[in-house]
């Protein structure tokens, strides 16, 4: 319930540049990385594969993204378009926008400890994650230790 509140008031701030806030992480980590294709943002953002298809689609329909060739023709590689920048640009002082209202709301202090504990569920959540996919794989499962919640 906290993160779809979160969402929104991300979102909310975003509207006049034309993105959410998926689409706007999404543009902000292919810009970074330069082209970047589906493993490396899937694995960097956390975000399933089925979303993060369903928002690329969206993104290259909207042509602020565009394929790019790769040497392994399987691999979906994509850079921004002059268009995905332009709105880069505009959704960046929106979003710096949002993110400061919610150090206000929260305070210095608490938001470092919100991120300090946002940053342990997300790698424990990644850890889950690479776990099931080598068993989806074949690869054999760890076996929890007696008494533990999470295998490992």
């Amino acid at each position: 319930m906290a993160s779809r509140a979160v969402t929104q008031l991300y979102d909310d701030v975003l509207r006049p540049s034309g993105l959410r806030v998926t689409q706007f992480n999404i543009l902000a980590m292919i810009a970074r990385m330069g082209k970047a294709n589906l493993k490396q943002l899937e694995d960097t953002l956390a975000i399933d594969q089925t979303t993060l298809t369903r928002s690329l689609n969206l993104l290259e329909r909207d042509r602020v993204i565009e394929r790019v060739p790769h040497p392994d023709g399987r691999i979906k590689a994509m850079r921004l378009t002059s268009k995905g920048r332009r709105a880069l640009e505009t959704a960046w002082p929106l979003w710096a926008r949002a993110q400061d209202k919610v150090l206000r709301e929260l305070g210095t202090t608490a938001w470092a400890d919100a991120q300090r504990r946002l940053a342990h569920l997300l790698r424990i959540a990644v850890k889950k994650r690479k776990l099931s996919r080598g068993r989806q794989r074949g690869q054999p499962s760890s076996v929890p230790r007696r008494g533990s919640l999470v295998a490992g």
